[in-house]
């Protein structure tokens, strides 16, 4: 079984096109997901890049992927050490990493920018990973 930490950018995609992650994958996050994907679907629709009702069928989608949310003290107390480590003012990104780190094989990110961030500290994966069989 291979554990990938994904960002809000994967689980958007994830729910946006409907494929089913196969059973020999498992997919973690931190609690902060949700509130960046509720964000990110709304601000879309405010937009008018996506309906109303197109955000919100996305969110339900969301809420049925097999993603586990985790946000223990441990993980709150990593992720502030792992941002301390490498200068980072904000905790957001460093959440991810910290549960990679924890809990999971690889990270996750459609964002190069942010995969570009975070080489030497987790490994990667791409989505075709998450969606091959294992």
């Amino acid at each position: 079984m291979t554990r990938f930490v994904v960002d809000p950018g994967v689980a958007l995609h994830l729910a946006g096109t409907g494929v089913e992650i196969p059973g020999a994958h498992r997919l973690l996050a931190p609690t902060l997901l949700r509130s960046q994907t509720l964000t990110a679907l709304h601000e879309s629709a405010h937009r008018g890049e996506l309906t109303a009702d197109v955000a919100r069928e996305r969110l339900a989608r969301l809420g049925r992927l097999p993603i586990r949310l985790l946000g223990d003290a441990v993980l709150r107390r990593q992720a502030w050490d792992l941002a301390d480590q490498l200068g980072w003012a904000s905790t957001l990104d460093a959440e991810y990493f910290a549960l990679t780190q924890l809990q999971a094989d690889a990270f996750v990110t459609l964002d190069a920018e942010l995969a570009r961030r975070v080489e030497g500290v987790v490994a990667t994966a791409s989505i075709d990973d998450v969606l091959s069989p294992g």
